[in-house]
């Protein structure tokens, strides 16, 4: 019969050995795991900024093809949104071009 081992001898050397081999282990995965989450937030933020150019590119056409629909006047296919584009300014709010459409059209 072999010897019985008790448990807390393994335990007091497994112990050093286990912290030895897994605290690199863990640091990586650690370390990796951020590099991971910083990674994919980056690519959120560009991809919800994208979403937000589009958006804004569509307002200014639909914006574009009512007015041009209360003038009488259907811009060609490119023609509202090179136009627009072209005109937009940096940081220039959307709720004022909203403003003044819809105020246009209003009849008193």
């Amino acid at each position: 019969m072999p010897p019985v081992v008790p448990p807390f001898l393994i335990g007091l050397i497994a112990a050093p050995l286990a912290k030895r081999l897994l605290k690199p282990l863990i640091r990586g995965v650690v370390t990796t795991s951020v590099g991971v989450v910083l990674e994919v937030k980056k690519a959120v933020h560009a991809a919800g900024e994208n979403i937000n150019d589009l958006a804004a590119e569509v307002v200014a056409d639909v914006m574009a093809t009512q007015i041009a629909s209360v003038d009488g006047h259907r811009p060609a296919d490119g023609e509202a949104s090179k136009d627009k584009a072209g005109d937009r300014v940096e940081g220039e709010g959307r709720s004022s071009k909203i403003r003044t459409s819809t105020s246009a059209g209003k009849t008193q």
